[in-house]
């Protein structure tokens, strides 16, 4: 049996991070990229921005041309030092507003306009390609990057999904939250283009009994095992 590898190798690939919203996702990935001293690149706020630009505009979000139309003339930016997040759009920083609820409530039909995705997915692999990447979001180990040394799909009970999401809005009914993550879950998982889906090859993990630290080690031997066994190969 072989030994498992040391947290002082140099992690050189990329963590393809994928799952519904409540999983942990974030916090997750964050902490992930932080102990394999890679970049973390948090795609959903890229079209949580798009969505803010369009709201801003005053543009429908079920109007897909128009959204088409307007996703080509802004630009948004965000940090990939995962001690550091943040997100601009045309320059400044939207970091609150992209969490603001009128944003989640629209972000879904943004995400869905086949342009969207095409203009971003294209970014969001130029910043991948950069170098070591835990990469965060809902299609990254099935279209962004299909070919990432560890790609796993995080999962939890909706219960507790519902839980951990009320918990950072603060005081909002449980019943509610739970209803727009059924909401959320069934628009992702079946638009067009490149739905919410747990990837081929990819590891599931249900983090609902786990605490962060437990899934963050998880996933960090995971990651330099994966790089380990592809050197080795």
């Amino acid at each position: 049996m072989s030994a498992p590898p040391s947290r002082n190798s140099v992690f050189r690939g990329v963590v393809a991070l994928d799952g519904p919203s409540g999983t942990g996702k974030s916090t997750v990935a964050r902490e992930l990229a932080r102990r394999l001293d890679a970049q973390y690149l948090d795609t959903g706020a890229m079209y949580r921005a798009v969505t803010v630009a369009v709201l801003r505009a005053g543009v429908d979000s079920d109007d897909a041309p128009a959204v088409a139309a307007l996703v080509g003339g802004i630009e948004v930016l965000v940090s990939t030092d995962p001690a550091r997040p943040s997100t601009r759009l045309d320059g400044r920083p939207v970091d609150e507003e992209i969490r603001s609820p009128e944003t989640t409530r629209a972000v879904s039909a943004v995400s869905a306009v086949a342009a969207v995705r095409e203009h971003l997915v294209a970014q969001q692999r130029s910043i991948i390609g950069r170098g070591a990447t835990v990469a965060e979001g809902r299609d990254i180990g099935s279209v962004v990057w299909p070919d990432a040394e560890l790609k796993v799909y995080l999962t939890a009970s909706e219960a507790v999904r519902a839980r951990r999401r009320a918990g950072e809005l603060g005081g909002t009914d449980l019943n509610t939250v739970a209803a727009e993550l059924r909401r959320r879950d069934d628009f992702d998982s079946s638009r067009a283009v490149s739905p919410l889906r747990r990837p081929d090859g990819a590891t599931e993990v249900d983090t609902s009994a786990l605490s962060i630290d437990e899934v963050v080690d998880l996933l960090e031997n995971l990651a330099r095992q994966s790089v380990s066994v592809a050197s080795n190969g």
